[in-house]
């Protein structure tokens, strides 16, 4: 909440702090879901922000836990709701530094959630942050998968033994 008792957004609070800091860096929260079919397809989205595939995700709200925001970032942005999730791992370091095309700059701390989808679910992309939704084998990844996202993507080929 912000000082006047309203429950502040993701956005609204990375808002206020670009007002005080500019594009300079922050150390920003979030959440990401690595969302796969039956037959093992990882689900990506075409951002509309950043261009390129990325996963389903974005920045935790104030006072929202790292299972909330997966959720709730899901939901917002591509109409399903994901009920078990369980953590691939926590990313963060130097590669997890993005500029965004309007020149802010970020370190993000993402919190990577392994979810199902199932074979009944209807998505519903938002079309103000997804392009185009699709799931892809781990053979036929896009060339342009966001690099912040690209450890992570590894990281669930790895653990489940795929090639990437």
């Amino acid at each position: 909440m912000n000082p006047d008792g309203v429950q502040m957004t993701a956005s609204g609070y990375i808002a206020e702090l670009r007002a005080l800091v500019g594009t300079r860096p922050l150390i920003l929260p979030g959440s990401s879901v690595v969302i796969v079919d039956e037959s093992g397809r990882l689900l990506l989205m075409e951002r509309a922000d950043t261009g390129g595939w990325g996963l389903p995700g974005g920045f935790m709200e104030p006072g929202e836990s790292f299972e909330d925001a997966a959720r709730r970032e899901v939901r917002e942005e591509i109409g399903i709701e994901v009920a078990d999730l369980s953590l691939l791992g926590v990313f963060s370091g130097p590669e997890y530094y993005y500029r965004y095309p309007n020149g802010d700059e970020v370190f993000n701390v993402t919190a990577a959630f392994l979810a199902r989808a199932s074979t009944d679910a209807v998505f519903r992309p938002d079309p103000g942050e997804v392009l185009s939704l699709r799931f892809f084998d781990f053979e036929r990844l896009p060339p342009d998968v966001l690099i912040p996202e690209q450890l992570i993507v590894s990281t669930y080929a790895a653990m489940r033994g795929q090639p990437r």
